[in-house]
Formats: C-alpha cells, sequence, structure tokens
C-alpha cells in the first residue's frame, strides 16, 4: 500500500491501434474527432506536468499472439478480432504528437489492460513516493478503468481527466461516473493543472475541486 505524497501522470495506451488511422476508426464508435481531441490534450497535459516537475509515466500496450493467454486467443477468435499494436509496428507507436522525454518510463502491457501488471510500473511509484495517479489516455471504460481500480485498491489516489479520454464501448459519462462514485476519482480537465498536479491532501487556495456525485460503494 502507498502512503507517498507525490502526483505522477500515467498516460495510458495513446498509440496509432488505438487513436489514428484504419484500424482505431474501424473500432471506435464515435466521432474520430474525439480522438483527436484526446490525444491533443493528452499532449497538452504532458506539457503541464513537464512544467510542474510532476512525474510523467508512459504506459503501452503490445497485442502479439504470443503474450495472449488461452481466453485472450478465444475471444478474439470468436470475434473475428485482429491483434493490435503489434511489437515494433506502426501500430504499437505512440501517437503523435506524444514522445516520451529522456528520463521518462515506459511500461509495457503484454496482452493486458492493467498497468500494475507491467514490469516494474509499481516499484517506479514506490521508488518516487507516489501517491497520486492522474490518468490520460485510452480507453476510459477499459484500460484507464483497470488501472485506476487496481490504483484505488492499493491506496492510490486517483484523478482522471476528463478531455484526454474517452470510452470506447460505454457513453464518456457513465465510464467517469463510475470511476467518481466507485474509486473515489477526481475528475478534472487538462488545463486545471494546479489542481491535478496535485495530492488532493494538498488541496491549492482558490481551486474547487469537481464535485463528487453519488456515494461510494
Amino acid at each position: 500500500m502507498t502512503g507517498g505524497r507525490g502526483t505522477a501522470l500515467v498516460v495510458v495506451d495513446v498509440q496509432n491501434d488505438f487513436c489514428t488511422g484504419p484500424v482505431a476508426t474501424s473500432r471506435y464508435p464515435g466521432d474520430p474527432a474525439a480522438l483527436e481531441t484526446a490525444v491533443r490534450n493528452t499532449a497538452r497535459a504532458v506539457e503541464a506536468a513537464r512544467a510542474r516537475a510532476t512525474d510523467v509515466v508512459f504506459v503501452r500496450f503490445v497485442g502479439d499472439p504470443a503474450h495472449q493467454g488461452a481466453a485472450w486467443r478465444r475471444r478474439d477468435a470468436e470475434r473475428g478480432k485482429p491483434p493490435k499494436c503489434l511489437e515494433g509496428s506502426w501500430g504499437a507507436e505512440f501517437a503523435e504528437p506524444l514522445v516520451p522525454a529522456p528520463g521518462e518510463r515506459v511500461f509495457t502491457k503484454r496482452a493486458c489492460f492493467d498497468a500494475f501488471l507491467s514490469d516494474g510500473f509499481e516499484e517506479h511509484l514506490g521508488r518516487r513516493g507516489t501517491g497520486h495517479l492522474a490518468f490520460a489516455g485510452l480507453f476510459a471504460d477499459v484500460c484507464v478503468d483497470s488501472t485506476a481500480r487496481t490504483a484505488f485498491q492499493k491506496g492510490f489516489h486517483v484523478t482522471v481527466l476528463s478531455d484526454c479520454t474517452v470510452a470506447l464501448h460505454t457513453p464518456d459519462e457513465q465510464a467517469l461516473g463510475f470511476m467518481r462514485r466507485v474509486y473515489g476519482a477526481r475528475v478534472a480537465t487538462h488545463d486545471r493543472a494546479a489542481l491535478w498536479t496535485r495530492h488532493p491532501d494538498e488541496g491549492e487556495e482558490g481551486e474547487e475541486e469537481e464535485e463528487e456525485e453519488g456515494t461510494g460503494t
């Protein structure tokens, strides 16, 4: 469990196969412009975090069949889903203009949703004294949610940047509302960096947190 006071911006799966090109547009049921907006705002959030000396952590997905478990392979076979973000492919690369800066860590998820299953991810947060994770990236109801769920259970405070993500299978607000109610997640936008780069217990005069909706379970 974490007791740290630091904040990390976790950039989740902002890769070409999820954001741009034929694979991304064939999977995403909404307006592709929403994906472009999420990528653009995530890039802005990264710059804001760097300007405030907030740790930026990149997470990437690779879906090569060699990494898939039996249930994953069966699901894809039944649904005719080809693998995405193959290691070394253009689809696995970070979408422009996102590029990790020297010294920023990149963690790889091998056919899994949760960044805590990536080698070294949790250990890095522990070494940095991180107790608060701000999430940007894709998708709100899949990999962002999976990682936020584990983070909450491990004692991390959670913030989700609502204009830096979209949901794949549910309405965006439904996914955000679920994380707000169940994980106590704070929801903010990328331009409120004075809020989301700070640990929730610290607060900042003149900044009002997003109103919590509903009750936790």
